[in-house]
Formats: C-alpha cells, sequence, structure tokens
C-alpha cells in the first residue's frame, strides 16, 4: 500500500484473505524460483564467455569467374563499317568461329571491288622492275670487268711501247755520237787536206772530194740528231697517251661504277614499293575477312548491343556480349585496409549466396547451415578506387561444391574466417575497439 492518506490502514482494518486472487498470489513461492532462474542464468552465461569464438571479417561480394578469360566479355568490330546481316540473336549458343554478323566497307580507299586484284598486278609489275634493275646491275657488273680487263692490257702495250721506245732512244742516241763523230773526223780532214792544198802538196780536186764528205757527214749528223730528238717525242707521247687512255679507262669504269649504284638505288626503291604493297595486299587481305565477325569461343549471346540493318559502327564498338560456356565460378569481395594484414591466401572463407537461405552464426562456423565454403586465391597488391583491396575467393575443393544455378554477377555474404579466441575476449575486443589478432598461418606440409 502507498499509504498517501494521512489515516493508516492496516491488515486489522481490511481482511485480504477473502479475497481469490491474492490469496492466489501469495501461495506461490516465488522468491527461490527466481533466484534459481537469475543463479542459472548467470552461470550459463559465465560458461558462455568460455566458450570458443572464431574471430572473422564480414564484407559482401559478387559472383566472378576464376580466370579472365572465362567472364562475360564483348565483341568488338576492328573496322568501321554498315550492318548487313545478323547469324544469331539472343540466347543463341555459339561456338567459336561462328559467325556473329556481316558487315560492309564505307570507306572510300577500300570499296574498290578488284582491289586485292589490282594490288596484286602492282606488286608483280614492281616484281618484275626489280628483276629489270638486277640485269641491268649484273650487266654493269660484266661491263665494269671488262673495262677493268682493258685497261689492264692498255697497261701492257703502254709498257711494252715504252720499253722499245727506250730501246729506240738509246740506239738513236748511239747513231747520234757516230755521227758526231764521223763528222768531226771529217771536219778535221778537210782542215788538213787545206792546209796541204795551201802548201800544194795535193790538188784542189782532192780538197774539194773532202770538203764534199765532210757536208756528208754534217748532214749525217743533223739527221741522226733530228731522228735522236724524234724518238725522245716518241717517248713523250707515249706516256702521254697513256695517261689520256688510263684516264679515260677510269673515267668510264666509274661511270659504269655510278650506273651500278644508280641502279642499285632503283632496285632497292622498287624492292621497297613491292614491301609496301605486299604489306598493303596482306592488309587488305585480312581487313576483307574482318567483314565477317566471329565468335572467339564457345559461349551464350547475352545481348546484341549495335541492331538494325544499315547501321553505321565505327571502329572498335561493342557490338554482342558473349557469355563463355565453360567457367569456373569465384567470388569477388573487398576488404578494408586495416583488415588486410589479417587475410592470407588459402584462407577459409563461409559464403551465403543471394538467394540460397542460410542459418549464420558467425563466431561458430561449423553449426551454419546454407552456407559453402571457399578459399582466398588471391589479394590485389594495389588499392582500388573504392578505397579498399580486392579479395579474390575460389571454390574450397574440401567442402561441398557451389550450386549450380549460380549465375556470374550475382550478391553474396562472406565471413573471412580468421583466428580462434574465447566468448570474453571477443567482446572485451569488440567492447574496446580493438582489430582481430595478428597471428601466423602454420604451413600444413
Amino acid at each position: 500500500m502507498l499509504n498517501i492518506s494521512e489515516k493508516d490502514i492496516t491488515e486489522k482494518d481490511i481482511d485480504l484473505k477473502k479475497y481469490k486472487s491474492y490469496a492466489y498470489v501469495e501461495s506461490k513461492k516465488t522468491n527461490r524460483t527466481l533466484l534459481q532462474i537469475i543463479g542459472l542464468t548467470f552461470l550459463v552465461f559465465l560458461i558462455s564467455m568460455f566458450l570458443p569464438w572464431t574471430q572473422n571479417i564480414h564484407t559482401n561480394g559478387t559472383i566472378t569467374t576464376l580466370k579472365p578469360g572465362q567472364r562475360p566479355q564483348t565483341i568488338q568490330s576492328m573496322i568501321s563499317g554498315r550492318v548487313e546481316k545478323w547469324y544469331v540473336q539472343e540466347g543463341d549458343y555459339v561456338k567459336k568461329g561462328d559467325t556473329i554478323l556481316f558487315i560492309s566497307e564505307i570507306k572510300n580507299e577500300y570499296l574498290d571491288p578488284n582491289l586485292l586484284n589490282n594490288t596484286k598486278n602492282q606488286i608483280n609489275s614492281k616484281s618484275s622492275a626489280v628483276k629489270a634493275y638486277q640485269e641491268k646491275v649484273n650487266a654493269l657488273n660484266n661491263q665494269a670487268s671488262a673495262l677493268i680487263k682493258t685497261a689492264k692490257l692498255k697497261e701492257e702495250e703502254y709498257a711494252n711501247k715504252l720499253k722499245q721506245t727506250k730501246l729506240l732512244i738509246i740506239s738513236d742516241s748511239m747513231a747520234h755520237q757516230a755521227a758526231i763523230i764521223n763528222y768531226d773526223i771529217a771536219k778535221a780532214q778537210f782542215k788538213r787536206m787545206e792546209e796541204l792544198q795551201k802548201e800544194g802538196l795535193k790538188p784542189l780536186t782532192d780538197l774539194e772530194k773532202r770538203n764534199k764528205e765532210m757536208q756528208k757527214a754534217q748532214a749525217d749528223l743533223v739527221f741522226k740528231e733530228n731522228k735522236f730528238l724524234a724518238s725522245k717525242n716518241k717517248a713523250i707521247n707515249v706516256v702521254v697517251s697513256n695517261n689520256a687512255t688510263a684516264a679515260q679507262y677510269r673515267e668510264k669504269i666509274a661511270k659504269s661504277k655510278s650506273d651500278k649504284f644508280t641502279a642499285f638505288s632503283s632496285m632497292y626503291d622498287a624492292e621497297v614499293s613491292v614491301s609496301r604493297l605486299k604489306n598493303k595486299f596482306s592488309n587488305y587481305n585480312i581487313r576483307s575477312n574482318m567483314y565477317y565477325i566471329t565468335s572467339p569461343q564457345n559461349g551464350y549471346v547475352t545481348k546484341t548491343i549495335q541492331s538494325g540493318i544499315g547501321e553505321t559502327i565505327k571502329q572498335g564498338s561493342q557490338i554482342v556480349s558473349i557469355m563463355p560456356e565453360n567457367y569456373e565460378l569465384a567470388i569477388e569481395m573487398y576488404i578494408k585496409p586495416i583488415d588486410l594484414p589479417l587475410v592470407q591466401i588459402d584462407e577459409n572463407v563461409r559464403i551465403q549466396f543471394d538467394g540460397w537461405p542460410a542459418i549464420v552464426f558467425s563466431g561458430w562456423p561449423t553449426i551454419c547451415h546454407g552456407t559453402y565454403g571457399g578459399t582466398v586465391y588471391a589479394i590485389d597488391q594495389f588499392i582500388s578506387d573504392n578505397g579498399m583491396y580486392r579479395v579474390l575467393v575460389a571454390t574450397d575443393k574440401d567442402d561441398h561444391d557451389w550450386p549450380d544455378a549460380l549465375r556470374v554477377g550475382g550478391g553474396t555474404r562472406n565471413l573471412l574466417l580468421l583466428n580462434k579466441v574465447s566468448v570474453w575476449y571477443e567482446l572485451w575486443r569488440s567492447a574496446n575497439g580493438f582489430p582481430p589478432d595478428y597471428y601466423v598461418k602454420e604451413n600444413k606440409k
């Protein structure tokens, strides 16, 4: 009772036992039961504080594929063109090499229907020009060789002529000396004869005869001297002629070599032109094969990005998206930088897929139902644009298989399992805001 009134009401004034409710409540012994419940609850709580608890990191993720070549991809057009014909539609299964789309050319430089044949004819013409220049080079080589041989023969001829001229000079020199001696003798005889004739010892006819002989010896001397000088001039002419001939042949040989190098230059230019034309021909041939856009691998056409007939598409534009037929699923998730040192390769992960019911106890993964096992496959070495690090999780081969109905792009909720501690320690760590314990995983080997 509150005893608000100034007048006290005691049990003597009111007989409470005649009220059934009061009698029922009074008959119950609640104090002992409540104490038992409180004690039992405290005991359970105390025991639970020493139960093992698995530290973990919560994070969301998406389903992807383990290998880049198994992920959904878009097919781009290598060249610009106009859509002419579709060979597939969304949902179709295609094999590697199957034609998806045919496009036609829109650039002016490739519109010629005989482009390949014309380019091939140009290649043949330039190749013939290369052969002609090669033959010209060979002819000039032969010409230069013939000139060199002729020049050598001319040198030998010059040596012979020079030797003959030198011998002729020696012979004429000896004849000239003999003529000088004969003239001196004839002159001396004439003087003696002249003295004898003055003394009257010899007749005038003998003096005239000696004078005639002296004039004849003098004439012979002049002739032999002239012949000697002519031999010298002949030797000089031989040397001059040889120099002129050698210069002439050097000029011819130099001109032949110059023509040969010019032919070489023209031949090399023609070869460059042939190489360029062959390159163009290869490019044209490859480009003609790009009109048919084919599937790079087996898979399913999921979406046609370009549509319609006659629509123009640009080079590198996306046309269709394909999902590969065979792929190995993985989980792509992101963790905070503070948790990065705690995650290691082959670390266990519990995964809950969107659309699959599950009962999850984060601290006791062994009693979870509806979750699937995974292991950390790769960790990025650089931070992502969202300020977290990407982690790739593959299937755990020691756990049961993932559902077959999973599709790339689905969502997941993941638990990265870390160290095992007591419940009281985990509560104390969480209350203080401490990160999970750092630890080194033991090597199974």
